[in-house]
């Protein structure tokens, strides 16, 4: 796919914002720093209620005029002792591009992730120093069809999903000429943001979490995993494929009076199953399922609901392979929810206290955009899987309308999953997942075969 670049600028607040330095909270800080990529694709119409010639000039006033109120996002960050982070809220603004392809959108066939969708994100030059880096960029493509896509990187150190979409919502009724809905809360010192280390507040809980992850049996480091070749899959749940997992991994719950796993953890746990089988590992063999838990409302109090930042944490679902595979899916779905059902408001507090206290945090975050072979690394023999099932993804309407079809951008972390909701809003359900190029057709067969078998 060819790209031409058209246009590119740096888009500052409209008016004047708060200079200065702003601390990070430590769940910024740690695992994912850099971009998260989504896109969105939008089919030609003649009721776009911003015209084709001015939708670029539209999306940067438009874009300038958000950032008032989420003026973070047009600052950068800056290294401090301990590999830890600030936020200098310095209005330098974000990276905005306009592009044009001389293809159709037909041609993209049906959006799986891929890396020919590369060029419909704006580069991000990760060997410059972090302090230039835009915390968030956004390109415009238009297609020779007359259709358009948009896709945004935003930097996990200082938005997670929840925040991300809210931002974009946010823009999308400005550039519908519409006034702001809800302000974003950015009082990071909510979730502790600031607060020095004291010696004497120490975890009051075990946070496995941030503790090396199971390797392969017979391996002493990830270095030859990390090397292996990756791809992308999208996997699409009917509403049929959801109920038919939840019954079977219910059947046994409902017997003895338990409250019956949720779709995440069900989907979850079918998942963590068929990766160990597609791995062929050994019965013997560690894994770990990484589970990120949104904090707002386990915190008392609750944080606010528009809270800007990250109100995540992350804990693990541990077993043997062998017995995830052997037992039903029962077993995997409980492993899940014990794992969830430690995040209280207490662990959360206990989870600040631990990385507080440490003298270091390189070796929690997740750089390797930045860094080669540094950090951690979830791939092989682990999971990670992330729901995007409660978010408003769909609908995002600039002033041409909803889009056709939206997808997180590739990734190449070995053992990344996306569980998202269906577009049509009908029960179904899309994985998006990234394996080992060697693992992944397997992947495919076991995880449609267990819910037909």
């Amino acid at each position: 796919m060819k790209i031409t670049i058209i246009q590119s600028c740096l888009v500052p607040p409209a008016e004047s914002t708060f200079k200065g330095f702003m601390s990070l909270t430590e769940s910024d800080q740690i695992t994912t720093l850099t971009h998260v990529p989504t896109i969105y694709f939008y089919r030609p119409s003649k009721n776009w209620i911003t015209p084709p010639q001015t939708i670029f000039r539209t999306l940067h006033d438009s874009l300038s005029k958000v950032l008032v109120h989420f003026y973070p996002l047009a600052g950068r960050l800056r290294w401090l002792d301990g590999a830890r982070l600030e936020l200098d809220c310095n209005a330098k603004g974000v990276h905005l591009v306009e592009a044009y392809s001389d293809t159709v959108l037909d041609d993209l066939g049906d959006f799986t992730p891929s890396p020919k969708f590369h060029h419909l994100f704006p580069h991000i030059n990760y060997s410059s120093p972090i302090e230039d880096i835009p915390l968030m960029t956004a390109q415009l493509t238009k297609f020779q069809c007359g259709g358009i896509t948009l896709s945004y990187c935003i930097s996990h150190a200082v938005a997670d999903g929840k925040s991300a979409l809210h931002f974009i919502s946010e823009w999308a009724r400005l550039a519908r000429g519409e006034p702001l809905g809800s302000p974003p809360v950015l009082d990071r010192t909510l979730l502790r943001a600031g607060e020095p280390a004291l010696p004497q507040a120490q975890p009051r809980f075990k946070h496995p979490q941030f503790e090396q992850p199971p390797l392969l049996l017979n391996q002493s480091n990830t270095e030859n995993e990390r090397k292996k070749e990756t791809s992308n899959a999208m996997l699409k749940m009917s509403k049929y494929h959801v109920e038919f997992l939840k019954k079977e991994a219910n059947s046994i719950v409902e017997d003895i009076g338990r409250r019956a796993y949720t779709r995440y953890e069900v989907i979850a746990g079918h998942i963590w199953r068929c990766a160990c089988k597609a791995r062929r590992h050994a019965h013997d063999q560690p894994t770990g399922l990484g589970i990120c838990i949104d904090v707002r409302n386990r915190l008392r109090p609750p944080l606010p609901e528009k809270f800007f930042g990250n109100a995540i944490i992350d804990v693990a679902a541990v077993s043997q392979s062998g017995e995830l595979v052997k037992r039903p899916l029962s077993f995997a779905c409980n492993k899940i929810r014990e794992a969830i059902n430690t995040v209280t408001s207490e662990y959360v507090h206990s989870a600040i206290d631990y990385l507080k206290n440490l003298k270091d945090l390189s070796y929690l975050q997740d750089i390797h955009a930045m860094k080669s072979n540094e950090g951690p690394f979830y791939g092989n023999p682990n999971i990670g899987v992330i729901s995007w099932i409660g978010l408003p993804l769909y609908g995002v309407d600039f002033g041409w309308g909803k889009e056709m079809f939206m997808a997180p951008g590739t990734h190449d972390g070995d053992g990344d999953s996306v569980v998202l909701p269906g577009y049509d809003g009908d029960g179904s359900l899309v994985v998006a997942i990234c394996l080992q190029v060697e693992c992944m057709d397997d992947f495919k067969k076991f995880f449609y075969q267990d819910i037909h078998n």
